[in-house]
């Protein structure tokens, strides 16, 4: 049987580890007889760990909520994968430093064979760039921001916002869609969704009972309204699939509508659902609108494609891809050159090859 530290310490593990335990299977898990964990119960209380109890049959206890955070009681696995998680935080403003303190403090107070153990895998990794799907650097968000707005999805509350959307001035670029335009906004807000490095948030419009979605890094909240208003959730519930579909149309700083020269159900097939949404014309022919936050990553969804298409706005995008067409064109006589230089199959008169 374990001694009275031992034991208080292993019951509020066990507290921690799920919402509620029977007495019973306490007293089981323990090896102790269900007095002495009333008497353990008691003991924590003594030493400010609020436990609630529910009396009868089905009694139970659960950890209640303090005036200070408790330590927590992690195992092996759950303190490496947390040390873990703290060296890879990225997306919002400040986690970098807040993430080095939990950090350090967690790792001061794991046993030589845990540290080692996160040590080796810090040490025999590198990290690569964080935004691997576009040029432009990844935003981040101020954490006061995020909570102020979560706060508001959790109490039902209207949110009152100044909206700016992104824009450095590229050639091309637009404001985001009719959907998301700049200017002061209230909302009732529905859902945090954090998506390729970003965060949005899924709001309706309470007098025109619109939804939209908006990026929280364009977000300058304004006083509390304090107002309640009763959910009329999304049809369907998907806020994910809302936010990728809302954001490929007008979420993004460029937008475009690429006339692609074959089936909307062939161009489905070959993008992801976050590239755009596909308007169909006929069996031959459909729209693909996309967007993203610069010129170049349209580019490359474009190019990935692998079909014939046809460009006509924005300005920016038109003028892009006559210079990407031209780099390829170059890249394609260097080599026939090169080849034709050494003895190669390459031949110096295009006339030859007819």
């Amino acid at each position: 049987m374990l001694d009275t530290s031992a034991r208080l310490l292993a019951l509020l593990s066990l507290l921690q580890s799920r919402p509620s335990w029977p007495g019973s299977e306490l007293a089981e898990r323990l090896g102790v007889s269900s007095r002495t964990i009333r008497n353990d119960i008691a003991r924590l209380r003594e030493l400010g760990y609020p436990v609630d109890a529910t009396r009868g049959t089905t009694g139970s206890y659960r950890l209640g909520v303090g005036t200070k955070l408790p330590p927590l009681l992690l195992d092996d696995e759950e303190a490496v994968a947390i040390a873990i998680g703290l060296r890879a935080g990225t997306g919002i403003s400040g986690i970098h430093d807040s993430s080095a303190r939990a950090l350090a403090k967690l790792e001061q107070v794991l046993p030589h064979r845990l540290r080692r153990q996160v040590a080796a895998i810090h040490q025999s990794t590198s990290q690569g760039p964080q935004n691997t799907g576009s040029n432009v650097e990844d935003p981040e968000v101020d954490p006061a921001v995020l909570a102020q707005i979560a706060t508001a999805v959790r109490d039902h509350e209207w949110f009152r916002f100044d909206y700016t959307t992104g824009s450095d001035g590229q050639a091309g670029e637009l404001p985001s869609g009719t959907a998301a335009t700049s200017g002061h906004k209230l909302v009732e807000p529905y859902r945090l969704v954090s998506w390729t490095r970003r965060w949005f948030l899924v709001g309706r419009d309470p007098q025109a009972g619109t939804w939209a979605t908006f990026r929280v890094d364009w977000i300058a909240p304004r006083m509390p309204t304090r107002r309640v208003f009763t959910p009329t959730p999304l049809p369907g519930l998907d806020y994910t699939s809302f936010v990728l579909r809302d954001v490929a149309s007008t979420g993004w700083k460029v937008h475009a509508r690429i006339t692609v020269f074959a089936s909307a159900q062939e161009v489905v097939s070959r993008i992801n659902a976050a590239v755009g949404v596909v308007e169909s014309v006929s069996d031959e022919q459909c729209v693909l609108v996309t967007g993203a936050d610069s010129l170049e990553t349209i580019a490359v969804y474009i190019g990935m494609l692998g079909l014939d298409f046809e460009v006509t706005g924005p300005p920016g995008l038109v003028d892009h891809l006559a210079v990407l067409g031209e780099r390829y064109l170059r890249s394609i006589g260097r080599a026939s050159r090169s080849r034709g230089g050494k003895g190669g199959c390459g031949d110096a008169n295009p006339a030859q090859r007819q």
